[in-house]
């Protein structure tokens, strides 16, 4: 209830546009970390709470779309989904959105102890904690997903998440497929 969490923000978002907040309080002492997600949560429309409710997170995609010289918030909201998901633009996309969902909550005070974040979100985590300028951040990310879609062509590669499988049964599985291509295990 709200004895348990007392910094609220009143929003109509969904759980996939809060994207990274796990809060806890324990014996009346806050304990907070920001956890921040990687490629893949991307979707047309993401952060729309964000930037039609808060000052702050519109200029998390003002300073974003400065770097990289097309408005970030157009395609986030309006896509298309092909264009959204160039690793490329992708990256980009995230970080503003997580960082854009993190500033009303630090305007109210809200700090963790901790930020972490799987692949792209430790790049999050670490402008979140001020290891970065969100510019730096965001221009990185970019260079960071080109270079890895030009390692990769668009159609030449996939990966696939794979839960619930014993290291060795997914090593093993892995290894057969490899004989028509090239397949290989990784981010146990």
């Amino acid at each position: 209830g709200d004895k348990l969490f007392r910094h609220r923000i009143p929003l109509r978002a969904s759980v996939a546009d809060l994207l990274f907040i796990i809060f806890y309080e324990v014996n009346c002492d806050m304990k907070i970390a920001f956890i921040f997600p990687g490629q893949g949560s991307q979707y047309v429309g993401m952060a729309k709470e964000f930037i039609e409710n808060f000052e702050e997170s519109r200029e998390v995609f003002t300073a974003a779309s400065s770097v990289l010289g097309y408005d970030l918030a157009q395609l986030c909201l309006h896509g298309p989904a092909e264009k959204l998901n160039l690793t490329e633009n992708t990256q980009p996309a995230i970080l503003a959105a997580s960082i854009a969902a993190l500033r009303p909550l630090e305007r109210r005070g809200l700090t963790a102890g901790a930020a972490a974040g799987h692949s792209l979100g430790e790049y999050t985590a670490i402008t979140a904690a001020g290891g970065f300028e969100l510019k730096d951040a965001i221009a990185l990310v970019r260079k960071r997903g080109r270079y890895m879609q030009e390692a990769v062509p668009e159609g030449a590669g996939l990966m696939a998440a794979i839960l619930g499988m014993e290291r060795q049964d997914v090593e093993k599985t892995c290894h057969e497929a490899a004989k028509n291509g090239i397949v290989a295990p990784a981010n146990y």
